[in-house]
Order: structure tokens, then sequence, then C-alpha cells
């Protein structure tokens, strides 16, 4: 008799473990970006970041056993994202409803990111005019944030920055992935000339 009572207390463990985990995918799929663990505890209701960090890593590995587009990625900082891999990021980029970046403002981006924080008119001078509209795009897209010190206006990257490109909140880990980001967009060979057609 003990025993078929233990199975009955079982299953709903199972249920709630299955639960969370299935909210955890939901909160990554609605927010489109990397989540911390404490983001993703407050929508299963837990505090304790190695059950929050074994459930993402349950679904984490689900997702590699479906062999789908997507994945479940553990970032630095003990994030967690939801994405498109990128062998169908390319055929479908087309499709995307968030705005992607050109090459242009992924320049002046990285430039920011790198430097920061760091003047609008050095930023200006550095890349060209053409950087005036990329500025406000990448304002637009909550990417940086521009504040006013004297005369001059500061740019810097914004919390969303680093969550929309899955780098670290960590400034000195993110300056050297921004590194490598600039290391490939220089190899591409591309030159400015195309953007002022844009």
């Amino acid at each position: 008799m003990g025993k078929p009572g233990k199975e009955g207390n079982e299953e709903p463990k199972e249920d709630d473990v299955r639960r969370k985990i299935s909210l955890i995918e939901a909160a990554l799929y609605v927010a489109g970006r990397p989540l911390d663990l404490k983001t993703l505890g407050s929508i299963i209701g837990s505090r304790s970041k190695r059950k929050i960090r074994e459930l993402a890593r349950m679904l984490m590995k689900e997702y590699q056993k479906r062999n789908s587009s997507l994945e479940v990625l553990e970032l630095e900082d003990q994030r967690f994202v939801l994405q498109l891999k990128a062998d169908y990021a390319s055929k479908v980029r087309r499709l995307a409803v968030k705005p992607l970046l050109t090459d242009g403002p992924l320049r002046t981006l990285a430039y920011i990111a790198y430097r920061q924080p760091v003047s609008q008119k050095q930023v200006i001078s550095a890349r060209g005019t053409h950087a005036y509209k990329h500025i406000k795009q990448l304002l637009e897209m909550g990417l940086i944030e521009r504040k006013r010190f004297g005369r001059n206006k500061i740019l810097r990257t914004t919390e969303y920055f680093a969550d929309y490109f899955g780098l670290s909140h960590n400034p000195a880990v993110m300056k050297r992935q921004i590194a490598r980001i600039l290391s490939n967009i220089k190899n591409k060979g591309k030159n400015d000339k195309t953007e002022k057609k844009e």
C-alpha cells in the first residue's frame, strides 16, 4: 500500500518539474534575449540558483535531442538564451520582425561599445557624418544611451545591448568579445562607400 502512495507523490513532482521547464522555455521565447537565473527564478517561483540552472540545462538538453532549428545556450554570467541556430539564421533573416543591423550601424555600435563612455563628437569624427543616422537607429533600438555631460553628449551601451548580442555584462569580458567582432568585421573587407547610398 505504501508503494502506490510513493508513486503518487512522484507524479506530481515530475509534473511540477515539467511545468517549470516549460515556464523557462516560455520565458526565453517571449524575452527573445538572454535571461539570468534570478529572472528565470522569478518566473518559476524559485530562489535556488542551483535548481534553476539544473532545470534550464534540462531544457537545453531537450533541444539538443530534438535536433531542431532552435537551440538553448548557456552564456557567461549564468544566463540562458533560446535562439535560432546560425545555419538557419541566414536563410530566414529577411523575415525577422526585429530590425537587424547592417554593417555601417554595426561598426558604429562596435566603436561605441569598445570605447565607451565616448563622446558623440568623437564617434562622428571617427565614423563620419553618416554615423548620426546610425546613432539615431541605435538609440531607437535601445542598444545605446546618450547623456549630456556639460557641452558633450556621452554615448554608452545599455544592458539590452549585451543581451541582444549575447555578450557578457562584465565590461572587461565584453571588450574582449567586441575585439573579436571587430576583427571579424575587418576581415570581411567591406568598405563604407556602400553606406553612403543607404
